[in-house]
């Protein structure tokens, strides 16, 4: 199958015009760093934050040089300290929060049979405990604030379907899936909408590394357009679910794939 080139980038439209978000692993490559720079596009001010501090800090730099609003703090969110001082961090800098994008997820290739339960518990911890950890010390600000909110938390289409190799990884995916959903019921209490991204295959150089040519191959030759997502393409439908074009929406995992069963 020939695949369809990848679309015009499709410019700003101040969709989060004055609004201030936190979005993490956005270290520059990849779905996170692709969110970030959307949301400067679209006039938010952006904190972005990431376990590696240097590319954190070199992806802060760039960005500041072409936005005003942005910063960056270095976060684990394995660890809830470090968790806590980022969503202080975005109170003190910018007096309110508006969005938070969970973006931090840890893969990896491995048979069941060979899996170390070492190897299950760091991608269930960076995925999915991950994501709980900041949904509920976003929520927490969020319900102080009483005037709304947004969360968006990226999953995968491998939480639907399986994949050899991927139960680690689905099983934190399939969990962010049901903690969009339980959140989102809980949080409509107050006004916050949780809601979740699913992509597929998004091309960034971290993901050429830890998987081969043949494995890239092959799950291009799924996807109905006959190539990998441009991260900003999932960015978009970030964008989307962060913005007031999606007030009725809360508690959805949105494919942003053909590859969703």
């Amino acid at each position: 199958m020939t695949g369809v080139e990848s679309p015009a980038y499709v410019p700003g439209h101040g969709l989060l015009k004055g609004r201030t978000a936190v979005v993490t692993a956005a270290a520059g490559a990849g779905i996170g760093g692709a969110t970030a720079r959307r949301f400067l596009e679209e006039g938010a001010r952006v904190l972005i934050s990431d376990a590696h501090a240097r590319r954190l800090k070199e992806y802060e730099a760039e960005l500041a040089g072409e936005f005003e609003g942005v910063s960056a703090l270095a976060c684990d969110v394995t660890d809830e300290a470090q968790v806590q001082a980022l969503f202080d961090a975005a109170v003190e800098q910018h007096g309110r929060l508006d969005i938070v994008v969970n973006n931090a997820g840890l893969g990896g290739t491995s048979d069941l049979v060979d899996m170390s339960d070492e190897q299950w518990s760091k991608v269930l911890d960076v995925t999915l405990n991950g994501t709980f950890r900041c949904t509920r010390a976003a929520l927490r600000l969020l319900k102080a604030q009483a005037d709304g909110g947004v969360i968006v938390n990226n999953a995968s289409v491998v939480g639907w379907r399986a994949q050899a190799g991927q139960a680690h990884y689905a099983a934190a995916k399939a969990g962010v899936m049901a903690l969009t959903r339980c959140a989102a019921l809980e949080a409509a209490a107050f006004g916050v909408r949780v809601n979740a991204v699913s992509p597929s295959l998004a091309m960034h150089p971290h993901l050429v590394k830890v998987t081969t040519p043949e494995l890239l191959e092959e799950l291009t030759a799924r996807e109905a357009f006959g190539r990998y997502a441009e991260p900003w393409e999932v960015a978009n439908v970030i964008v989307f679910l962060a913005s007031g074009y999606s007030s009725y929406m809360t508690g959805e995992a949105v494919s942003v794939s053909s590859q969703h069963a």
